[in-house]
């Protein structure tokens, strides 16, 4: 790479040395690069491999290049293997989305568990070039054009530079790397795009990726200055008031492109836009429910609010599948077993294989008891409560952990015996809640 090329990524990086940063290392190129531009910069980050188990002998050896860098380099490494098949089957979803899913699940909880602010992935203009083909091929909004997305904590320093320069740079410094043997298949309709459609496009118009990358640059602004249009436009008709926000409909059924509008205020809340077209056309009193609001018609305005938590009391989620719409603030992992004590009440450590594979988080019931730790033999809740001078309030507002109809976890306060973490626990499942 240039001088020219290295200078942008080197002041993204050192705007980044303040934050606790979370490298994605596949073991390949990419994210190799990356991490020798981290050590070369002196800037300090942990490493995250994770294995599909999709390579057979090929996985295992990547896991292990990816462990024996880190141990040379003396950077803190998190490793993860996944059933990425048996979750594939399971959720009906295609191989590479069933890894992406499992691969940012799982970053989001080392994010949350070690207090990780930015996770950094290697993503390059190549990638984004297949993306904003690929998606647009499908169909899609101005968002899908503009290729890969960042987020409040996923960074990508890399997305200006080529594939090219990614491999000249890598030879110059002479940074070792493991080959990707699916990456040459086309078994992958990111591969189809990469082998045969970019290929033909470069082939034909050599300078495709830096035109592209200016095309990229005008879609950018323009979506930005639509944001900033949309914005203005929500401060005139969502009125926010001390429990809920007022929606003026008079002025909302009367833009010129109000579904468009609509799409882009109400899916990220769980609405449906069509939906909320049919609630402008519908009578007081009637409403929609999301998995966190409600959307009630009243006789000139919507009113958006939360769903209250005595609504909804119980709450089934997977230990495979980290959930973020929870009542509280709950996040987990699964580690191996290397005989840390974990003294917070705000961790669980449970012994994985004794939990079954869907936990329920419910509220206090009549009768509940369970095996303090600490303590020999079981003991009511209601006996615990008192003994830890609960008040009313207290006890009602307090949330449950289960495995079936047997208590896990008395989330923030005490763990179970029958499930807490112990000498012979081979797989940990680490929780952590912020209340």
């Amino acid at each position: 790479m240039e001088d020219k090329t290295l200078d942008p990524i080197r002041k993204t990086l050192m705007g980044l040395a303040q934050e606790k940063l979370l490298l994605a290392h596949s073991g390949g190129i990419d994210s190799s690069v990356l991490a020798h531009l981290l050590l070369t910069e002196k800037i300090p980050f942990s490493v995250a491999h994770c294995n599909f188990q999709l390579r057979e002998k090929e996985s295992d050896e990547d896991a292990f290049f990816v462990k024996n860098w880190c141990k040379v380099n003396q950077i803190r490494h998190h490793a993860k293997r996944f059933d990425t098949l048996q979750y594939k089957i399971e959720h009906k979803l295609g191989t590479q989305e069933a890894a992406r899913t499992l691969r940012y699940q799982w970053f989001e909880s080392l994010r949350e568990i070690h207090d990780y602010t930015a996770v950094l992935t290697a993503h390059h203009l190549n990638d984004q070039l297949e993306s904003f083909l690929m998606y647009s091929t499908r169909g899609t909004g101005l968002n899908g054009l503009l290729g890969i997305p960042e987020s409040d904590w996923v960074r990508r320093p890399l997305l200006s530079v080529t594939k090219e320069e990614i491999r000249a740079y890598a030879k110059d410094h002479q940074i070792l790397w493991r080959e990707d043997s699916s990456n040459d298949t086309e078994d992958y309709l990111r591969n189809q795009f990469r082998h045969s459609v970019v290929a033909s496009i470069v082939s034909i118009q050599p300078k495709a990726l830096l035109n592209f990358k200016t095309t990229l640059n005008h879609l950018t602004a323009a979506n930005d200055f639509i944001q900033a249009q949309l914005r203005e436009l929500k401060s005139k008709i969502f009125f926010k008031n001390s429990d809920s926000t007022t929606i003026l409909l008079s002025t909302l059924d009367a833009l010129p492109q109000k579904e468009f509008c609509i799409h882009h205020w109400f899916s990220p809340l769980g609405f449906a836009s069509s939906e909320v077209l049919k609630l402008l056309q519908a009578p007081k009193g009637k409403a929609l429910y999301s998995a966190t609001h409600r959307l009630m018609r009243e006789r000139d305005s919507f009113v958006l609010s939360l769903v209250a938590e005595d609504e909804i009391s119980e709450f089934h989620f997977e230990i495979e599948t980290p959930k973020t719409q929870l009542p509280i603030s709950l996040k987990w992992e699964v580690q191996v077993n290397e005989g840390k004590i974990y003294k917070n009440t705000f961790l669980a450590a449970l012994d994985k294989k004794k939990l079954k594979k869907t936990l329920l988080l419910r509220k206090y019931q009549k009768g509940d008891y369970f095996y303090p730790t600490g303590m020999q033999g079981k003991k009511l809740l209601s006996k615990f409560f008192k003994d830890e001078k609960y008040s009313t309030l207290q006890k009602e507002a307090q949330w449950i952990l289960c495995s079936g109809d047997q208590i896990v976890w008395v989330v923030g306060k005490r763990c179970d015996n029958r499930f807490a973490a112990n000498e012979t626990t081979e797989e940990i499942l680490l929780m952590k809640c912020e209340l």
